[in-house]
């Protein structure tokens, strides 16, 4: 993300979604090799055969094979997916706008330009308020609404978007050669984090 800023613009906090998506598939990790291992050790006791005579004893090393590819199968086609998914989606707030990035092979980008933002609102279902997360929706006079889902630790997120459209430049001072109100040009979060020695 550092790279494509344009002059002038800092990066404030990069973060991903919170991570509650990946229960179910954390889930299926860990007990789909447990109910495998389970099922094997009762297909190999012939437990299998008395279900269903027309299985001989020949059958059961296929059978334990049959439910190891079960196992490869959902933590391919199901675990992994999810993870990757999680793993590529970033939310990169700067001085200058809100950017979500997604996908690992096919990128999708998202932006949101702050000078553009007319009213923020946060969004919690009960379950976000327990994990601190929530949906940011932000209207824009162009674009109507857009939507950033499960952002982690949102009143915190929320209050630095605030500060950073806060302190963007008024239009004339951008003309004028985009001077600060701040003569030291010290951002909000640099003062908050003690980045600015006291004079």
């Amino acid at each position: 993300m550092r790279k494509d800023l344009v002059p002038g613009e800092q990066v404030i906090v990069t973060t991903r979604p919170q991570p509650r998506k990946l229960a179910g598939a954390a889930a299926a990790f860990i007990f789909s090799p447990a109910l495998a291992a389970f099922a094997s050790a009762w297909a190999t006791r012939g437990e299998a055969a008395k279900l269903i005579p027309a299985l001989a004893p020949r059958w059961t090393p296929w059978l334990v094979a049959g439910f190891a590819l079960a196992v490869a199968g959902v933590w391919l086609g199901y675990c992994l997916p999810r993870l990757l998914r999680w793993q590529g989606t970033r939310y990169t707030l700067t001085s200058r706008r809100l950017v979500a990035r997604s996908g690992i092979l096919r990128r999708r980008d998202q932006q949101v330009n702050l000078a553009s933002v007319r009213n923020l609102t946060v969004h919690e279902s009960v379950l976000q308020r327990l994990l601190r997360s929530g949906n940011i929706s932000l209207e824009t006079g162009y674009q109507g609404v857009v939507t950033f889902q499960d952002v982690p630790e949102v009143a915190t997120f929320r209050d630095f978007i605030l500060d950073a459209i806060e302190e963007l430049p008024d239009e004339h001072d951008s003309q004028a050669g985009g001077a600060m109100d701040d003569p030291a040009g010290a951002l909000p979060w640099e003062l908050r984090e003690g980045g600015r020695d006291e004079r």
